[in-house]
This record gives structure tokens, sequence and C-alpha cells, in this order.
């Protein structure tokens, strides 16, 4: 990547960018800190760039940590808004939270400050870029679309919608507009895009995909000896694995867990760290397997992350059945970044399995194959120099394809392309 900023996209100055997301850091939602690393690179490469955003509110209320209500920073210029903190585990919360977040965004931050500026509207909330979409048919409106979880999916494969449903068609016909009219959209994979085209039918070439990324200067490979987290726990000699990230209710455990019975009584730990709506399953499902090779934690402060990913010798990735294209697992980034083998759980079609098969970073398994796990954990217990090979392929994997420099240079010319329009 050049190190020089590129020339302003037009005589009046550089491009402005407005990101739109409910999360942002310091808040310890994954989507949270890639935006703000993008944001920070969309600026370092010549982009007028701020953010609307609201306080953090996306973890437990220990997780919010202090953080004024606007800043300018390494370029970017930060408004959290005051808004509800409900719990988000209550449906009802959760909506008044959203409501509270999109109604003076829209009324303060879109409609009188548009002139000039390109808006990326994100899935946090997910109907946030329908804002985007209704103002287009009102005033000249630049917009992208960052599709991060595709909802109504995600709803009627969780059950909580009807397919078919009134909500369900109103949403998808909201999601048809917010699609259709965007300059630009923005995927994580190849299934997305295929959903998105065939769902909602933008023309597939404004269709862009790009995928995430961890920061290599953030988080990084440490002997796990050095690790105080894997000391405070008793890690250090058992062959560890780790989980950690979000429990939620598309993920799946059964399978990790059905591996940690077969293993008790051998050289092995399994850790999970992190919260959900799928933590409560997984506590009792612990309880009743009587698991004592299995930790259950919660958040790990971002402060003690990376100390916490360098706990273990490999890290488990998992998406559920019938995910794919609803949701990619951005956590697959942070795992290679630590430089540890990957084991990743999915479908047979699963984008994730070529990621790691063909680079040969750690084992892909089926979502219903706890005898293929166990047999590749004691591989890894019996075979060290192995694991801690498949390890360094991983970070260099991290270090060439998955970098915020590559992500956010992509980033930048799809805006920019928006821009132009």
């Amino acid at each position: 990547m050049p190190d020089s900023k590129p020339e302003q996209t037009d005589k009046n100055g550089p491009m402005k960018v407005v990101i739109l997301n409910q999360y942002y850091a310091p808040d310890v939602a994954s989507s949270g800190h890639l935006l703000f690393e993008l944001a920070e690179e969309i600026a370092r490469l010549g982009a007028n760039t701020s953010v609307v955003t609201c306080r953090p509110s996306y973890g437990p209320p220990e997780s919010w940590q202090p953080c004024p209500r606007k800043e300018t920073k390494n370029g970017v210029k930060t408004l959290r808004m005051n808004v509800t903190r409900f719990s988000k585990d209550n449906l009802i919360g959760r909506l008044v939270n959203i409501v509270s977040f999109m109604i003076p965004l829209t009324l303060f931050h879109v409609l009188p400050k548009r002139k000039g500026k390109v808006f990326l509207y994100t899935t946090n909330p997910p109907f946030l870029g329908f804002v985007g979409g209704f103002c287009s048919y009102v005033f000249k409106h630049k917009y992208v679309v960052l599709l991060h979880d595709s909802y109504p999916e995600i709803g009627v494969w969780l059950g909580k919608l009807k397919k078919g449903g009134i909500i369900d068609r109103v949403w998808q016909w909201c999601n048809k507009i917010m699609y259709c009219r965007a300059n630009q959209i923005i995927v994580l994979s190849e299934a997305a895009k295929e959903l998105v085209v065939n769902n909602y039918g933008p023309d597939p070439k404004r269709v862009r995909v790009i995928p995430n990324w961890a920061d290599p200067n953030d988080l990084t490979p440490k002997p796990k000896e050095e690790s105080y987290f894997a000391k405070e726990h008793n890690l250090l000699e058992p062959f560890t694995v780790l989980y950690s990230g979000n429990l939620g209710l598309y993920y799946e455990f059964d399978m990790i867990l059905e591996g940690a019975r077969q293993l008790l009584g051998e050289n092995f730990r399994l850790v999970i760290t992190g919260a959900g709506g799928g933590k409560d399953n997984i506590a009792k499902k612990i309880k009743e397997l009587e698991l004592t090779n299995t930790i259950l934690l919660g958040y790990t402060p971002q402060e003690e992350f990376n100390d916490a990913l360098n706990c273990c010798d490999a890290l488990i990735v998992t998406i559920a059945k019938g995910i794919d294209g609803i949701s990619f697992p951005s956590k697959l980034y942070t795992c290679l970044s630590v430089g540890r083998p990957i084991i990743a759980f999915s479908t047979p079609k699963s984008e994730l399995r070529p990621i790691i098969e063909q680079n040969g970073i750690g084992a892909w398994f089926d979502i219903t194959d706890a005898e293929g796990f166990v047999e590749y954990v004691r591989k890894m217990i019996a075979n060290p120099n192995e694991a801690k090979d498949a390890g360094i392929r991983a970070r260099k994997l991290l270090e060439t394809n998955y970098t915020v420099e590559k992500s956010g240079k992509a980033y930048f010319d799809v805006l920019e392309l928006a821009h132009r329009e």
C-alpha cells in the first residue's frame, strides 16, 4: 500500500464519509472495533471521516467503558449519542434502544447534514439502511450499505419470525428498496453476495465482496507460557482449545461439548469465553455432561484480549447450518492473528472450509463431527510441532490477505465510486 494519501476526489476537497453504526469502540461488539479501524484507515487514505454511534451498550454493563461524547482522533470525528441502554437480551429493551438511536440519528445527522457526503449504513441495527433507502426518494442521497448479518433471514432461521409472514414480507420489501437504491453494497462473502442479488435484485456489479480483518499489530502471537490468562486458569500444561466471542444462537457448540466429553481424563482443556443468547444452554450442558475439563467465562476485557487469545494451543471458529450468506464469523481473523491452528465447524459448502483446508492452517469439520474434532486434538497433542507450523501459516495468511490496509483500500475505492455518482 502506498504511504502517501491519494489525490483529493474533487475540487471541493476530500471525499466526506459518514459511518453510521449502533456500536463502536470501545464497545465490545466486534463490528464496533472493525469500524473503528476502518474509519481511521479511510481517514489516513484521505477521506474526511466522521462516525455517528452511541455510548457503549453491547455487552454487560461491566464492559461499558467511559468515553467522550465527542472526540476527534487520528482524523476521525466521532459523535456518541445518548440513547437508552436496556439489555439487548430483552426484545422490548432492544427495540427501545434501536428507536432511541435511529430517530435522532435520522432527524439530526442524516436529513440536515447530507450534502456532499457519502453515508455508510451498516446492519447494526439490522434495518438502519432503511433510512438511506427511503431518504433517497426525497432527495439526492449517496449511500453504501455494509451487510454484516442479513435480516430477516436470521430471524426466520432462528424461528423468531414466520417465513412469509407479514413482518418477513414487509422487511424484505424494505430491504429491496435499501439495496436497489444504494450506490454500492459491500458484503463479507460470495455467499452473501448471492443472497443479496437473488433475494433483492440489485445489479451484481454494485455488490462488492470485501472480507473483514484483524490488526496484526494489535493482536500478536506469544508463547502460551507467557500468557497470564493461561497461568491464572492452569492451562499451561494441558492442550487447550479456546472459543472466544459471541455465544449467539447461530453458532454451534453441541459437537464441541461432545468432543470435550470424549476427551475427559486426557491432557485437554476447553475454554469458552463470551456472552450471548446461547450461554445459559452451554452452561447447562457443561453441568449435565460433567465436563470437568471445560471452563465457561464471560467477556474478556479489551485490554486483556491479546493475552487471553494466547492462552491456548488451538482456536475454534464455528457457524451453524443454514447461516451461510446470512452471516460470516469475523472471529476467524482475530484467531489467525495470534498464530494458532484453527479448528473450524460449518457445513461442507461454507467458505470457511476452503480457507482452512487450502491454506493448511488447521482443520475443518462438519458441524456434527465431534469424533473428527477429538481425533484432531489427539493428533495435535501427539505432534506439537505440526500444530505450531499450522499456527505460523495462519499468522502469515492474516498478514497477506486480511489486514485493515488491504480491506480499507477496497472500502475507500467503493466509497469513492459512490461519491462520484
